[in-house]
């Protein structure tokens, strides 16, 4: 039995037992990543597919997934890899694909218009150790890191990537405790934490899903972009008015199937109240 210090709920996990996020498990008493290396996911994205907007604007990027999350958004986009029970059964079947292979198609890609390695597709975080060890021959060979993220990690685990990591997406998945409690199963204060910390060490932008009744006010945008503008960089200088904000429009799936689609008319309207504190606002899935 050992205890896993990745996120809030720092499971105790069996001898050959996996966490909470199914990603995790401990060996010898000691908590290692079961997937490292194990990559579900491989294609050559467009950077703004990540989304980022405002970080080599037209490139293309490698982008690699593995299995495994540590919250339970039931509207997830890829919950085959993130927490189904198809999920949850990959460990120890997928392909193993080690750092040096990953940083290695990378430099091939350059040829493609690529400029390094995002980290996506499902939560990094839980398998932050792969992360950092491809991360590092990323930037040997000359390119750039990217992490799309939920940010739900404790800081120790950000300051073990914050030397190799050049930008992050970021969840910030709605504005209250409820919800991410009741919803979602996480953590505001942490994920808050995480993204105060990371604005300080690389190039972040945010993404905020809008699911009708949920997260969907006026008061709660401008509480969350009243709270994004007052984030500050590593010299202790207010930046986050700087720091892109994507608002995306809901489409019912997975185990969210009980409300329509947002409605587009709201997600301008939100947009609108977050340009009255942020520079960089942009629009999605509509």
């Amino acid at each position: 039995m050992a205890r896993c210090e990745v996120c809030f709920r720092h499971c105790e996990i069996p001898e050959g037992g996996l966490g909470f996020c199914g990603a995790r498990t401990c060996e010898g008493g000691t908590v290692k990543a079961a997937g490292y290396g194990r990559v579900t996911s491989l294609a050559l994205d467009p950077i703004e597919k990540k989304p980022l907007s405002r970080f080599y604007p037209g490139s293309m990027i490698v982008s690699a997934g593995s299995y495994g999350c540590n919250l339970r958004c039931p509207f997830c986009q890829n919950n085959s890899i993130s927490w189904s029970d198809e999920a949850l059964s990959l460990a120890g079947r997928v392909r193993y694909m080690p750092p040096e292979e990953l940083a290695s198609a990378a430099s091939s890609a350059r040829i493609r218009g690529n400029i390094g390695v995002a980290f996506t597709y499902n939560e990094p975080l839980v398998g932050w150790e792969y992360v950092r060890d491809t991360a590092r021959l990323v930037h040997e060979a000359g390119m750039v890191n990217v992490m799309v993220t939920n940010g739900t990690a404790e800081l120790s685990v950000l300051g073990e990537l914050a030397p190799y990591i050049d930008a992050m997406n970021i969840d910030l998945k709605g504005f209250t405790n409820a919800y991410y409690r009741d919803l979602l199963g996480g953590d505001l204060s942490m994920v808050k934490s995480f993204i105060r910390e990371a604005a300080k060490v690389c190039h972040i932008e945010l993404t905020t899903l809008i699911i009708p009744g949920e997260n969907d006010s006026d008061e709660e945008m401008r509480e969350m972009t009243s709270w994004i503008a007052g984030l500050k960089n590593g010299k202790g200088d207010v930046t986050g008015t700087d720091i892109p904000l994507h608002i995306s429009r809901f489409f019912p799936q997975f185990r969210m199937t009980d409300r329509d689609a947002t409605d587009v008319r709201r997600i301008y309207r939100l947009a609108d109240i977050a340009r009255e504190r942020l520079r960089y606002v942009y629009t999605g899935n509509c």
